[in-house]
C-alpha cells in the first residue's frame, strides 16, 4: 500500500488547510477524549497502509482510499496480534468510515466510493467482558480504610468511592461536576455525560452521607465539587484530573487489601448491581447510555444471575418420590 502515500500528495495535504482536510475534519467533530483515541487510531492505520513509515495522519491521502483498500487493511487489522478486541478493530473501522464520509463531504471521493467503503461489515465475535466486579467485601474495605483517613482526603475519597460504586459516574463525569450541581433537596446530581447529554444520577444511603460529609469539610465555596488537598491538608479551590482519581482508587486499593481495581470496574459494579432490582432502561439512564445494549455489556452478574432469575418461576408440582 505504499502508493497510497507518494511524496507530492504528502506535501500538497500539509500544506492543504485544516478545514478541507478530511481527517482534520472528522477529528474537530469529536469530544476531545474521543479526538485523541481516534487520532492515535488514525496514526497506526496510515502506519499500516506505509508499509511501517510513520506518518502524520493529517498528511495522509485518505480521499485517495478506495473498497479495496479498506478490505485489505481490515484483514491486516485482525492479524494484528495487538488488536485483538473485536470492539477495537471495529473502532478503527469507524475511524476509517469517518474520514471517508468527510471526504466525500468536501468533494474529495465521489459518492459511489463512499458508499463502497461504508459497506466493509463491522467484525461479529464475542470477548469476555472487561474488567471485574468489585464485591461489597470489598467496598466494605475501600470505605473504612477512607473512613479511618482521618483527614479530609479521607472524607474526600469515600464520597469519590460511593459516587461511582452507587452512581455509576465515569471519571471524566466526576471532575467535571460542580457545588451547583448538587440538589440538597433530593440527593441529585447533574451530570454532564459523552456527547454532552447531561443527567440527573440520585445517591442514597451510605454514597449520599459520605458526599455531604465531604461537602461539610469542602464548604460552601462556588467551584468544582470534589477538589485535591496539598500535603498541609488545605483543600485547593481547583479540579481534580482524572489521573487523580485513578491513583486515589489504586492508593485505597493498597490500604484495604483490596486487588487492583480501575475507576471503570466501579462503574460495572453500579451496574451489575441496580440490574439485579431495576430493568435495565433505568439502568441506562442512570448511567447515560443511548443503548441498553450498551448497559447489558456491563453486567458482571454471571451465572448467578440466572438463577436467581429461574427460581422467581413458580411451576406448582409436588414430588412423588423422594430421594434416598
Amino acid at each position: 500500500m505504499s502508493e497510497l502515500i507518494p511524496t507530492n500528495n504528502q506535501a500538497i495535504l500539509q500544506a492543504q488547510p485544516l478545514d478541507t482536510n478530511p481527517a482534520a475534519v472528522y477529528l474537530a467533530k469529536l469530544r476531545p477524549s474521543g479526538r485523541r483515541s481516534q487520532y492515535s487510531t488514525l496514526a497506526r492505520m496510515a502506519e499500516m497502509m506505509s508499509n511501517g513509515t510513520i506518518v502524520d495522519p493529517l498528511a495522509f491521502p485518505w480521499h485517495q482510499l478506495r473498497y479495496a483498500h479498506i478490505a485489505a487493511l481490515k484483514s491486516r487489522i485482525q492479524e494484528d496480534p495487538e488488536i485483538k478486541a473485536v470492539a477495537t478493530v471495529n473502532k478503527y473501522l469507524a475511524a476509517l468510515r469517518g474520514v471517508a464520509r468527510e471526504a466525500w463531504r468536501l468533494d474529495l471521493m465521489t459518492a459511489d466510493d463512499y458508499l463502497k467503503i461504508s459497506s466493509v461489515d463491522p467484525v461479529i465475535g464475542e470477548t469476555l467482558p472487561a474488567g471485574r466486579y468489585v464485591t461489597p467485601g470489598e467496598i466494605l474495605a475501600l470505605m473504612r480504610s477512607c473512613q479511618e483517613d482521618p483527614s479530609d482526603a479521607g472524607v474526600r475519597d469515600a464520597a469519590l468511592v460511593g459516587l461511582m460504586a452507587a452512581g455509576g459516574l465515569r471519571r471524566e463525569e466526576v471532575i467535571k461536576l460542580d457545588l451547583a450541581d448538587y440538589n440538597p433537596a433530593d440527593g441529585g446530581l447533574k451530570v454532564e455525560g459523552k456527547r454532552g447529554k447531561d443527567r440527573i444520577v440520585y445517591l442514597e444511603n451510605g454514597a449520599l452521607e459520605a458526599l455531604q460529609d465531604w461537602l461539610h469539610a469542602r464548604g460552601s465555596e462556588p467551584g468544582p465539587l470534589f477538589q485535591p488537598i496539598n500535603r498541609g491538608g488545605t483543600i485547593t479551590n481547583r479540579r481534580l484530573t482524572t489521573q487523580a482519581v485513578y491513583l486515589m482508587l489504586k492508593s485505597r486499593c493498597q490500604a484495604a487489601g483490596v486487588a487492583d481495581l480501575s475507576p471503570h470496574d466501579l462503574r460495572r459494579t453500579a451496574a451489575s448491581d441496580l440490574l439485579k432490582t431495576t430493568d435495565a432502561l433505568t439502568v441506562a439512564k442512570i448511567l447515560g447510555h443511548s443503548s441498553v445494549n450498551t448497559t447489558l455489556k456491563y453486567d458482571r452478574r454471571g451465572e448467578g444471575a440466572k438463577r436467581d432469575a429461574a427460581k422467581t418461576l413458580f411451576i406448582p408440582y409436588t414430588r412423588r418420590y423422594k430421594d434416598e
